[in-house]
């Protein structure tokens, strides 16, 4: 049981652990993180799927991503055709009032982080 996580979320998110459930503007929204750096916050929203066939896909290219991949690559770049259509569900929110209240994030500026440090690390070693 998670704290604070409204009830009509509990189970969604018990069972998908690549949902992230967020708080914008006294709003929540639960989705996929797309990407999130030091302004922006991008998510593919779940509740704007209307067709349940095509939130079932959303669930199962979530699961693939999931289990199947790093999770440190976005979920549009990995899957990028089967992803397209969902394109129309995806918000931009300004980080200021964004709070994540459960889930992954994913950020790109991580992995950019994590090379240039490897780097710098191989090459202080080699000195």
């Amino acid at each position: 049981m998670m704290n604070n996580i409204p009830k009509k979320y509990q189970d969604l998110l018990d069972e998908f652990p690549f949902l992230t459930l967020i708080k914008y503007g006294g709003n929540e929204y639960v989705g996929i993180i797309q990407n999130m750096d030091n302004n922006l916050a991008s998510m593919y929203n779940f509740e704007n799927i209307k067709d349940i066939k095509d939130k079932k896909l959303f669930l199962e290219i979530g699961e693939e991503w999931w289990w199947g991949t790093n999770r440190m690559i976005p979920i549009n770049i990995i899957f990028k055709n089967d992803f397209e259509k969902f394109k129309p569900c995806l918000l931009t929110f300004s980080i200021k009032d964004f709070e994540v209240l459960h889930g992954p994030t994913i950020s790109l500026n991580n992995i950019i982080q994590k090379r240039v440090k490897r780097r710098n690390i191989q090459l202080v070693r080699r000195m």
